[in-house]
């Protein structure tokens, strides 16, 4: 004789395999009285399962779907699904995924969770342009870090290869629309600082309680650091548009912004070199003004240049003008 709970499960996974049963179909394969059905029909109402029934001796019972979730059932083969489906949304950036997947994998069986572990290590992904590749099961365990509370040990591969084991205090899990970093503080040197997740080679967790004193706020500190970390060059640029529309124009990962006045924004944007530099802000399409460095600002004079004799003599006047459009150029 088996549970009441454990007969409410089964009964919803007969009801969840196809369109509609009968009320004595269902007692048959659960080994119940028709009577024992219709009450657990009616207890699954109760938790809020839409379950419709039609009276007669084509009758029956379907489930359809309800007006809030109520706990699902998976079997062994749709929990692997799902947790892989999820897998791969949160490697695409989807925040709502990456969570969902921690809370899954959280719950699942140990077989289960084995299989996964083994996915992960036999799949192999293609990466798109300047996409890294990091495995679900990395972007989990970072996600438990952060979520957790608990100080990590890190085995970390750096910009110019050197690799270093640290302990950090993890704290939010960062995702661009390219990359995921983990922000956290690093305990030996005392400050916060942002870890790209496709550099971690190991994570381990050691018990110890984070110290999260005045922690940053983790999208800026990202922004910030990508915006002027790697380039060896900076440029200073003025542009004619109010904060919030120069934000759409140059992403906050690409610069540094700061209002001018109400009509106007300054942006520190990081370069290889100045003829680099030039090329992105010809593309932004808009006047600007180079505050600084002159050979960035010479570099992008000389471009325009070059584009405008390119298509004609009267087209090299206008396109210098956009440079030297707005005020103070």
């Amino acid at each position: 004789m088996i549970s009441a709970s454990a007969r409410l499960l089964r009964l919803l996974s007969l009801l969840s395999s196809r369109p509609s049963w009968t009320c004595a179909e269902l007692a048959e394969r659960m080994a119940v009285t028709d009577r024992t059905v219709r009450r657990d029909v009616a207890r699954l109402r109760d938790l809020g399962y839409r379950v419709d029934s039609e009276a007669g001796p084509w009758g029956g019972y379907r489930l359809r779907a309800g007006s809030r979730v109520p706990p699902l059932i998976l079997d062994d083969e749709e929990a692997l699904a799902v947790a892989v489906g999820l897998g791969e949304a949160a490697l695409g950036g989807d925040q709502a995924a990456l969570s969902a997947m921690l809370k899954l994998r959280q719950v699942l069986p140990r077989r289960i969770a084995d299989r996964l572990e083994e996915l992960d290590e036999a799949f192999v992904r293609l990466p798109g342009a300047e996409k890294p590749q990091i495995s679900p099961g990395l972007l989990l365990e970072l996600a438990t870090a952060c979520r957790r509370g608990e100080r990590a040990r890190l085995s970390y591969t750096d910009a110019a290869g050197r690799s270093t084991v640290r302990d950090i205090d993890p704290y939010r899990l960062v995702h661009t629309g390219r990359r995921w970093y983990v922000v956290a503080r690093d305990v030996s040197r005392g400050q916060w600082r942002t870890f790209r997740a496709d550099r971690v080679d190991r994570l381990r967790l050691t018990g110890r309680p984070v110290d999260l004193t005045d922690p940053p706020d983790p999208a800026q500190l990202v922004s910030r650091n990508i915006a002027n970390g790697p380039y060896p060059l900076s440029a200073t640029v003025r542009l004619p548009l109010p904060l919030r529309e120069a934000l759409r124009l140059v992403p906050a990962t690409i610069g540094t912004h700061r209002a001018d006045g109400p009509d106007a924004t300054l942006v520190d944007i990081g370069g290889p070199d100045p003829d680099g530099l030039a090329r992105y802000l010809l593309g932004l399409g808009t006047p600007l003004h180079v505050l600084e460095p002159d050979a960035v600002r010479q570099a992008l004079a000389r471009r325009a240049r070059e584009l405008a004799e390119a298509n004609g003599a009267n087209a090299a006047d206008q396109a210098l003008s956009g440079v030297r459009a707005f005020p103070g150029s």
